[in-house]
C-alpha cells in the first residue's frame, strides 16, 4: 500500500516534466498507476474477503506514538476498487478531453487518486486527516486550474474554506476519540468504542467534518460552484472519489458508534434532507452539469443515511449504492463533457437533436441514467431494492423511532430522481419541437477516445446489476460486521412481488409523473415562498467575517512595532510568569562563573547590551546587536561547546550583513524619542521584568531536573552512528526527523521573505519607463582613481560604478572566494569526526558568497552557470528528504543512519550511511536559503536611479536602469 501511494506521488511528481515532449500521452502513464492499482486491489479481493486484513506500519517518529498504519478490510477494498477504476477511466478520458495543461491536469489527478488511497486505507485517525485534508488542497489546485477567470478562483477558494473548517472541526474530535479510547487506531476504536465523556460532542464534530466534505445540506453550496472546474475533475472528484469521502468515514465509524447518541438521528436528518432537497434542486438545474452536481449531494445524502443507520441491511444497501454512484453518476459527468465537446454548450435549453445524430452516446447515457433512476438489471436497481426492503420491514417490525419517516423521505428521494434523471436525458439529447438541431462539431477519433472510458464504466454499472452474486460477494463482508435486527437480506433481481419491488414501482411512476407535472410545479415553486439560498448564506457569511476581520485588525494592528512588543512581552510576563508563582519551584543560586574568561565575556556582553538601548543610529544598533551575539558564542566556546559557538557565529555575522544591507535603505538614526515618561518608564519596567523572569526560569528548569541528561544516551550510543561529534550526529542521525521539519521552515521561510521584498521592485519592473543611461565606466572614468581595477578580477563587478570598485578587494576576493568554500565542504564532512557539519558549512558558503556580493553586488556569476538560489535549496530538501527514506528500500526504519554493510573487492567491509547524504542535503538547502536572502537584498545594494533586475534580484539577467525620478527609486 505504502509503495503503491509513493508511485502515485513520483509519477505524479514526473508527469509535468514529461509533458513537453510526450504531450497528451502522459495522461496514458498517468492512468497506468491506478490501473495497476486496481489489479492489486483485484490479486489481493479473495483473501481480504475471507477475513485477511493487510496491516503496513511505518514509523514516523515511534518514541512519540507517531505511526502511518494502512489497512486493507473490506471496506477500503470495496473503496480501493472505486478510487482506482474510474480514476483509471477518468485518465484515459482525459487524454482526449484536455486540449491544454496536460502535465499538470495529470499530476493533480494523479496525486489526487494517490491520496485518496492514503485516505481509504488509513488505520490511524491522524493520518486520516492528513489525507483527509491532502484531498482538500489537490481539490483547490484542480478547480482553481491556472487561476485565469474569477469564478475558477472562487469556486476553489469556496470549496477550501467550507472543506477546510469542516477539517478542523473533524480534528478536534478525533482528538477527542483518540484521548478517550487511550488509541488513535481506528480499527481498534471501532472494536472497543469508548463511552460518555466526551464522545457525543467528539462524534458531532466529526460529522461536522463528513457533512462538509460531502456537501450535506446546508453545507453544500460548494460542490454546484465547482462545476467551473473540467469534467474530468467533476467525474473523479466531485462524483466517485472526494465527496465520498465523508461517506467512508461514516461507512467506517458505524460499527463501533451507530448507537451512540447522537450518531444515527443526526446522520438520517441531514442525510434525508440532502436526499430530497438535492433531489428537488437537481430538477430545475438548466446546466447539465449543475443537474448532476445536485443530484450527487442528494444520493450522497442517501449514502450517509444509509450508512450511518448503522444496521446490515442498510450497510448492504449502502455499499451496493456506493458502487452504483460510483459508475453512473461519473460516466454520466463523462458524458456530459462529450455532449460539450460536441456541441460547445451545457445548457439544456440550447441543445436539441443529439440523440439522433448520436445513437451510441444516447445508449450509453440512457443505460447510466436508468441506474440512477432504479431500472432493472442495473445495479441501481439492487440497491433501490436492499434500502426500501431494509426499512419496510423496519418501519414494520422496528422499534418504533420514526423509521416510517425514513422510508418516506426515501420514496420521495427516488422518485425526485427518476425526474432528474428524465430530465438529464430529455434535455441533453432529445429534439425539441420548433428547435433547429443544435450544430455540432466534428469530433474525429477524440470523440471515439472519450467514448470508450465512458462504456466501461457503463458496462460496470451492467455487469454490477446482472452479476449480483459477485456483487454480494464483494459487498457482504463489510456488512456482516454490523448488528442484524432483521432477517438478512440477500442481492437479487427478482425476489417475487414483494412490497420493495412494489415501492420501487410507486417511485418510478411518481417520478416520471413529477416530470409531467414539471410546468405546473414550475408556477407552484415560482409564487411558494423562496427558501434561504446557500451560495447568498455563504457569502453573507464572508462579507461579515471579513467585515470583522477588518475591525479588530484596525483597533488591534496599529503599525506601531513599540505597541505589538510591549503585548508580546506582557504576555510571556503574564502567563509563564503567573505558572512560575503557583508552582512551588526550587531555586538553586548558580555559580557566578566557571571560568576566569567567563568575566570579560560578560562584561562584553552586558556594556553592549546597555549601549544598544541608548544609542540612537541604527548602524550602531546594529553592530553593538552583533557584538552581544558574537559575546554569547564566545561564552558558548568556554562552555566547551564549539559547535554551537562556530553556528552562533556564523549566523551573526550573515544576520549582520543583511541587516546593514536592509538598513542601507532606511534613515541612519532611529528617530525622535517621541515617548512620554510615562511611557517609556513602562517599557524599562516590562524589559526588566521580562528579563528576570527569562533568568529565573532557566535558573528553575536547570534545578527542576530529576531524570539522568540525555546526553548520557547520545554519548553511550555514538559509535552506532559512526560519529565522534556528538551535536552533529544529535542532529543527523538521532533527531534527523526534527532537522528535517526545521529545514523544511527554513526554505519556506526564506521563500516567504524574498517574495515580500522582490515584489515591490517586480512591480516597479513591471510599470516604470525604462531610459538608457550611460555605462557606469563612462560615468565615473576609470582614471578618477587609481585604486580602479582595469581587469576583469570578478566578472559580476563590471556592472558596479566606478567609484564603489576597489581592486584591492577584487583580489582580496577572488583570492578568498574558493578558499571559503573549500573550507566549507571541509567542515561538511568533517562534521562527524569534529565541529562542523551540513548546517555549519552551508553558512560558511554563503558567507563566501556574501563577501562576494558585497564587492560585485551579483552573485549569479559566481556560478559556471547560473543556478536559481530556490532551485539550490529545493535540491537539497529534497536530497535530505530522499535519503531519510532510502533505508525503507532496504527493509530499515526511515531516516536510520546505516544501510546494510557489504563486502566488495579492492575495497573491502563498507558500512554504507545515509547521514553524510542527510548532511548534505542540509548543507545545500542552507546554501540556497543564503543566496536567496542575498538575491532579496538586491534592491537595497542597487544604485541610485538604477532598478536591479534578475542580477540584483533573481539570477539570470542584468538590471535594466530607470529614470531618477522614478517613483520609490531611493526610499524602497
Amino acid at each position: 500500500m505504502l509503495v503503491l501511494i509513493a508511485a502515485h506521488a513520483a509519477v505524479a511528481a514526473l508527469l509535468p516534466a514529461l509533458a513537453p515532449r510526450a504531450g497528451r500521452a502522459v495522461w496514458w502513464v498517468a492512468a497506468l498507476v491506478p490501473l495497476a492499482t486496481l489489479v492489486w486491489a483485484v490479486a489481493l479481493t479473495p483473501s481480504v474477503l475471507d477475513g485477511d486484513a493487510p496491516v503496513e506500519h511505518f514509523g514516523w517518529a515511534p518514541s512519540l506514538g507517531l505511526e502511518v498504519v494502512l489497512r486493507l478490510d473490506a471496506l477500503s477494498l470495496l473503496m480501493t476498487v472505486i478510487v482506482s477504476g474510474v480514476g483509471a477511466a477518468v485518465l484515459f478520458y482525459g487524454a482526449r478531453y484536455t486540449s491544454e495543461g496536460h502535465g499538470r491536469e495529470s499530476a493533480l489527478l494523479l496525486a489526487f487518486a494517490g491520496v485518496m488511497l492514503g485516505l481509504v486505507t488509513a488505520d490511524n485517525l491522524l493520518v486520516l486527516y492528513v489525507f483527509w485534508e491532502l484531498t482538500t488542497v489537490v481539490s483547490f489546485l484542480l478547480i482553481a486550474g491556472r487561476g485565469r477567470t474569477r469564478e475558477h478562483r472562487e469556486a476553489a477558494q469556496q470549496a477550501l474554506v467550507v472543506t477546510t473548517g469542516g477539517g478542523l472541526a473533524m480534528l478536534l474530535g478525533f482528538v477527542m476519540l483518540g484521548e478517550t479510547a487511550g488509541t488513535y487506531r481506528i480499527s481498534e476504536l471501532v472494536a472497543d468504542p469508548p463511552d460518555g465523556g466526551y464522545v457525543p460532542a467528539a462524534l458531532v464534530l466529526v460529522l461536522v467534518g463528513v457533512f462538509t466534505k460531502s456537501a450535506q445540506f446546508p453545507l453544500h453550496g460548494w460542490l454546484p460552484a465547482a462545476m467551473v472546474a473540467p469534467t474530468t475533475v467533476s467525474a473523479y472528484l466531485h462524483a466517485a472519489a472526494m465527496v465520498k469521502a465523508g461517506v467512508y468515514l461514516t461507512a467506517r465509524l458505524a460499527p463501533g458508534f451507530a448507537d451512540t447518541e447522537p450518531w444515527r438521528p443526526l446522520v438520517l436528518t441531514v442525510g434525508l434532507l440532502s436526499l430530497v432537497l438535492g433531489a428537488w434542486r437537481a430538477l430545475w438545474e438548466s446546466d447539465l452539469k449543475r443537474v448532476l452536481a445536485y443530484g450527487t449531494i442528494s444520493e450522497l445524502g442517501l449514502l450517509i443515511a444509509l450508512f450511518g443507520y448503522g444496521t446490515r441491511n442498510s450497510a448492504l444497501a449502502g455499499e451496493v449504492m456506493l458502487l452504483a454512484h460510483a459508475t453512473f453518476k461519473a460516466s454520466l459527468f463523462l458524458i456530459t463533457g462529450l455532449v460539450e465537446h460536441h456541441t460547445g454548450t451545457r445548457e439544456i435549453g440550447r441543445l436539441s437533436g443529439l440523440g439522433r445524430r448520436r445513437p451510441v452516446l444516447l445508449a450509453l447515457a440512457a443505460l447510466a441514467a436508468a441506474s440512477m433512476a432504479g431500472l432493472p438489471p442495473l445495479v441501481g436497481y439492487l440497491g433501490h431494492e436492499a434500502y426500501f426492503d431494509t426499512f419496510w420491514n423496519a418501519a414494520r417490525h422496528g422499534p418504533g423511532t420514526g423509521e416510517e419517516w425514513v422510508l418516506a423521505a426515501l420514496v420521495a428521494g427516488s422518485a425526485l430522481t427518476a425526474a432528474y434523471a428524465v430530465r438529464y436525458l430529455w434535455g441533453a439529447f432529445a429534439s425539441r419541437p420548433g428547435a433547429e438541431p443544435t450544430p455540432q462539431e466534428d469530433p474525429g477519433d477524440r470523440a471515439l477516445g472519450m467514448a470508450v472510458p465512458i462504456a466501461a464504466l457503463v458496462t460496470a454499472t451492467v455487469a454490477l446489476g446482472v452479476w449480483y452474486p459477485g456483487t454480494e460477494t464483494l459487498t457482504e463482508p463489510y456488512a456482516d460486521r454490523l448488528p442484524s435486527a432483521q432477517k438478512p437480506y440477500h442481492l437479487a433481481l427478482w425476489h417475487g412481488l414483494s412490497p420493495a419491488l412494489l415501492l420501487s414501482a410507486a417511485a418510478l411512476a411518481a417520478g416520471l409523473l413529477l416530470y409531467r407535472l414539471r410546468p405546473a410545479l414550475a408556477a407552484l415553486r415560482d409564487r411558494a415562498p423562496r427558501a434561504p439560498d446557500a451560495q447568498e448564506g455563504y457569502r453573507r457569511t464572508e462579507q461579515v467575517l471579513d467585515r470583522a476581520a477588518l475591525g479588530f485588525t484596525r483597533r488591534t494592528q496599529v503599525g506601531s512595532l513599540p505597541v505589538y512588543l510591549t503585548v508580546l512581552l506582557a504576555t510571556v510576563l503574564v502567563v509563564p510568569g503567573t505558572a512560575l508563582l503557583l508552582r512551588d519551584t526550587p531555586f538553586t543560586a548558580p555559580p557566578l562563573w566557571a571560568s576566569a574568561i567567563q568575566v570579560p565575556l560578560g562584561v562584553v556582553v552586558l556594556i553592549a547590551a546597555v549601549t544598544l538601548a541608548r544609542v540612537r543610529r541604527r548602524l550602531s544598533a546594529a553592530l553593538l546587536a552583533g557584538a552581544v551575539g558574537y559575546g554569547v558564542a564566545g561564552l558558548f566556546l568556554v562552555q566547551g561547546a564549539p559547535d554551537l559557538a562556530l553556528t552562533q557565529l556564523l549566523v551573526e555575522t550573515l544576520t549582520l550583513v543583511i541587516i546593514v544591507l536592509v538598513l542601507r535603505g532606511l534613515p541612519a538614526h532611529l528617530g525622535p524619542q517621541r515617548a512620554q515618561p510615562r511611557t517609556r518608564r513602562l517599557r524599562l519596567a516590562l524589559s526588566a521584568a521580562v528579563g528576570t523572569l527569562v533568568a529565573l526560569v532557566a535558573v528553575a528548569a536547570s534545578a527542576a531536573r530529576r531524570d539522568p541528561a540525555v546526553s548520557a544516551y547520545y554519548t553511550e550510543h555514538v559509535k552506532e552512528a559512526g560519529a565522534h561529534n556528538v551535536v552533529n550526529a544529535i542532529i543527523v542521525d538521532f533527531r534527523a526527523m526534527d532537522t528535517l521539519g526545521e529545514i523544511a521552515v527554513l526554505l519556506v521561510a526564506a521563500i516567504g521573505v524574498g517574495a515580500l521584498i522582490l515584489l515591490p521592485a517586480g512591480a516597479r519592473r513591471a510599470g516604470a519607463p525604462v531610459r538608457s543611461r550611460p555605462p557606469a565606466a563612462d560615468r565615473y572614468p576609470a582614471t578618477a582613481r587609481w585604486g580602479v581595477p582595469q581587469d576583469r578580477w570578478l566578472p559580476e563587478a563590471e556592472n558596479m560604478p566606478a567609484h564603489d570598485r576597489l581592486i584591492m578587494l577584487e583580489v582580496v576576493t577572488r583570492l578568498l572566494f574558493p578558499s571559503i568554500l573549500v573550507l566549507s565542504v571541509y567542515l561538511l564532512y568533517s562534521g562527524h569526526l569534529r565541529p562542523g557539519g551540513g548546517f555549519a558549512g552551508g553558512l560558511v558558503a554563503g558567507q563566501a558568497f556574501t563577501l562576494r556580493y558585497l564587492v560585485g553586488g551579483r552573485i549569479d556569476a559566481a556560478f559556471a552557470g547560473r543556478v536559481d538560489p530556490r532551485v539550490i535549496a529545493g535540491a537539497g530538501l529534497a536530497l535530505a528528504a530522499t535519503a531519510g527514506l532510502a533505508p525503507i528500500a532496504f527493509g530499515g526504519d526511515p531516516l536510520a543512519t546505516a544501510l546494510p554493510s557489504a563486502t566488495l573487492p579492492v575495497f573491502g567491509h563498507l558500512e554504507l550511511s545515509t547521514s553524510v547524504v542527510f548532511d548534505t542535503g542540509v548543507y545545500l538547502l542552507v546554501v540556497g536559503v543564503c543566496l536567496k536572502l542575498l538575491v532579496a537584498m538586491g534592491p537595497a545594494q542597487a544604485p541610485a536611479g538604477q532598478v536591479p533586475g534578475p542580477s540584483g534580484g533573481e539570477p539570470g539577467g542584468t538590471g535594466q536602469p530607470v529614470p531618477s525620478d522614478a517613483s520609490g527609486s531611493r526610499d524602497r
